[in-house]
């Protein structure tokens, strides 16, 4: 299992359930990535999306408390536990996608973590665990700096250190 996001320079990667900035290459690449997969997300994070409806393509695992949660096009899992095993289920790639609780709950099951890093620093009010700090992760892959409008940022690649744990 993997996560994907992007974060700035203090690892901040929200303010009031919407992304700090949304770049079209990061968007893209998103979209290729996780095209044809599955994604596990928070409720927060799915209603964010426009009309609060599913990303088309994927399997679409919903994390709530509210066990009577339902949306047309998503699967709902009312524990971390139960989210694993449907994603587990589908028989593809699984990628995180966020917000902070749920990215926290799931990250000691991931084996990578994709990370859009952007250098700058925002007000955020939701923040990604700085693997850069964190002695069972290690930065593998960075690729070259790109621009949108006056902001820079890179495509990243972290592994675990050690296997995750297995669900």
């Amino acid at each position: 299992m993997k996560c994907i996001l992007s974060a700035d320079n203090n690892w901040a990667i929200g303010l009031k359930n919407s992304l700090l900035i949304r770049i079209p290459s990061d968007m893209k690449n998103f979209r290729q990535t996780t095209t044809g997969q599955t994604i596990i997300m928070g409720r927060k994070t799915l209603e964010s999306f426009p009309q609060g409806q599913p990303l088309a393509n994927r399997t679409n695992i919903v994390l709530t408390s509210n066990p009577d949660y339902k949306v047309t096009g998503a699967v709902i899992a009312t524990s971390v536990e139960d989210a694993l095993q449907k994603a587990k289920e589908t028989g593809t790639e699984i990628y995180v996608i966020g917000g902070e609780t749920v990215y926290r709950q799931f990250l000691p099951y991931c084996e990578e973590a994709l990370v859009t890093r952007i250098r700058h620093s925002y007000e955020a009010d939701a923040h990604f665990p700085n693997l850069d700090e964190d002695p069972d992760w290690e930065l593998v892959e960075e690729g070259e700096e790109q621009t949108c409008f006056d902001i820079e940022f890179f495509f990243t690649r972290y592994v675990r250190k050690k296997a995750p744990l297995s669900f």
